[in-house]
């Protein structure tokens, strides 16, 4: 830009010595005090050239004008497009994120009919009976369960420690742990109940061991 107002001064400057010239070689004319008929027709005639150096500049100046705004519009267009290009690129990328993890996402655990044996529980309660007996441990191990995590969580797979961060019905911490169990660990209180009796197996053997642990340490 720099460089074409510098070629844009000097052109301008040309033009305006160029008046000078004309004007200077009018005002001697008239100044020699001739006033016959070739001076008379010089000096229109350098009037006349005059005229159309200035309707010249008017016209190289409005062309000029045109171009630089056809040349701001054309930038305009490029940046646009390249905006629109880099948010069509993230939204592709994003597509194909959601896609991957739907792709790879495990499914949910449905905890199958309620066994008779459960009969006297109800709600996520009655699940977590139905997936103890299905995880291989005996109903015994049940009023422990129950205790644990009525404490935790009061059985509620929405529950939120707002201290820890810890999430659902078996607390974990950091929640998205449960997302081995099942993609829909935030909402399925199956998969919670699935994950958290896998941990307590693994850590403590089964649901008396961590309430033992509980009484005595305040937490599992």
């Amino acid at each position: 830009m720099l460089v074409a107002l510098t070629r844009i001064g000097a052109r301008s400057f040309a033009v305006l010595l160029l008046f000078a010239g004309v004007a200077a070689g009018i005002n001697l004319g008239l100044a020699g005090g001739g006033h016959d008929d070739r001076d008379t027709r010089e000096a229109a005639a350098d009037t006349a050239r005059a005229e159309d150096q200035e309707g010249t500049t008017r016209d190289w100046w409005r062309e000029y004008s045109e171009s630089a705004a056809d040349a701001d519009a054309e930038d305009k267009a490029t940046e646009l497009t390249k905006i629109v290009g880099e948010q069509a690129s993230s939204a592709d990328e994003e597509y194909e994120r959601r896609k991957e993890e739907k792709e790879n996402a495990i499914p949910g655990i449905d905890p199958g009919e309620i066994p008779d044996d459960c009969d006297e529980y109800s709600g996520n309660r009655a699940i977590g009976c139905a997936l103890l007996l299905k995880e291989g441990f005996g109903l015994d191990q049940m009023p422990c369960l129950d205790k644990l995590w009525d404490h935790e969580s009061g059985w509620n797979e929405h529950a939120t420690n707002s201290g820890s961060g810890a999430y659902g019905i078996p607390q974990a911490y950091p929640g998205d742990k449960m997302a081995s169990s099942g993609s829909d660990w935030q909402t399925n209180p199956a998969t919670q109940i699935d994950w958290g009796l896998g941990y307590i197996k693994g850590r403590y053997g089964d649901p008396c061991g961590a309430w033992e642990n509980f009484v005595n340490n305040g937490s599992y």
